[in-house]
């Protein structure tokens, strides 16, 4: 619900095993902080959100729809029996990663996880943070927690979303998505 995951949920009941000369090494799915000093105190590329891997396969299937356009669908989420093109799966992990963000029906943010004072504290709960990735289960902040080079991503993401819909992208292309940025959303064709 927060994006998606580098290592998917599945490898915590199903680790990724293999076999190097009678050694056994495995790979499994941790959703926060890495369980082992093997991968840099607590960086973890197995199982997290991570808004650069997140914003590069958006970008993907957006170049992927102006090819396939709206022929092409594929079951999102999986096992929904719900199918959409790829411009709405972008759409579709964009909103989940501005999600993060945003308040609840209850007026918690994903981001501010069991911290309460940044949850409740009006001198805090509206000063957002960009961390460095996101708890795989549940949305919150993990890692450095002013990583705005990458998780700042999520305005272009709010951007894009509020500025481009699927019949303009197919319309004008690759040259409209980078105009649409440029323009804060708000495309002046330029001939």
């Amino acid at each position: 619900p927060y994006g998606i995951r580098a290592l998917s949920r599945y490898h915590l009941e199903h680790p990724y095993i293999c076999n190097v000369q009678g050694r056994e090494y495995a790979v499994n799915y941790a959703p926060g902080d890495s369980d082992s000093g093997m991968f840099g105190g607590n960086s973890n590329w197995r199982g997290p959100v991570w808004m650069p891997m997140n914003f590069m396969l958006i970008r993907a299937l957006s170049q992927l729809y102006l090819f396939y356009g709206d022929s092409f669908t594929v079951e999102c989420p999986t096992g929904s029996g719900r199918h959409k093109n790829l411009f709405e799966v972008a759409r579709e992990i964009s909103t989940r990663l501005v999600a993060v963000f945003l308040r609840d029906a209850e007026g918690r943010r994903p981001l501010y996880g069991a911290w309460e004072k940044f949850q409740t504290d009006r001198h805090w709960r509206d000063n957002l943070i960009f961390p460095e990735y996101f708890h795989g289960d549940t949305g919150a902040a993990v890692g450095a927690s002013h990583q705005t080079g990458w998780t700042g991503l999520v305005a272009t993401l709010i951007q894009l979303r509020g500025g481009l819909d699927a019949a303009q992208l197919l319309e004008e292309g690759k040259r409209g998505i980078f105009m649409t940025m440029m323009s804060g959303g708000q495309n002046q064709k330029r001939r």
